[in-house]
């Protein structure tokens, strides 16, 4: 009974830390836009803002994750970048109803957002 219990605050830890991470990158690009709308930012700016935004959520979501698991830092870290990784794709394709705008940079995103989600796991 208490593997199951305690399988279940697991789930419920990282399913927390991963909202966590989605609020933070809500607010993130929200405050991103009022610096577009604000100071009309370049592409350019505006593209490695959002990479920085998906690395800051990712290494919170893992250093949080490491921090009250305790072990293995780096595979719970690891694996909240992935999950936030598989989130943010699953959204992309049910808004887009394809992979054609999001193809030529999956893999480097999928890379970002799980090295960073394990370094935060490890730094923990």
């Amino acid at each position: 009974m208490e593997k199951a219990m305690e399988k279940s605050s697991v789930a419920i830890l990282l399913l927390r830390n991963l909202l966590v991470s989605y609020l933070v990158t809500g607010g993130s690009l929200l405050l991103l836009a009022l610096f577009l709308y604000r100071f009309s930012l370049s592409e350019k700016v505006v593209s490695i803002s959002i990479i920085i935004i998906y690395i800051i959520s990712t290494f919170l979501s893992g250093f949080l994750t490491g921090k009250k698991l305790g072990n293995k830092k780096f595979l719970w870290g690891l694996l909240m970048g992935s999950a936030y990784f598989l989130v943010m794709l699953l959204v992309s394709l049910i808004v887009n109803h394809s992979l054609q705008d999001v193809a030529s940079n999956l893999l480097t995103t999928f890379l970002l957002c799980t090295l960073a989600g394990m370094l935060g796991g490890m730094l923990s």
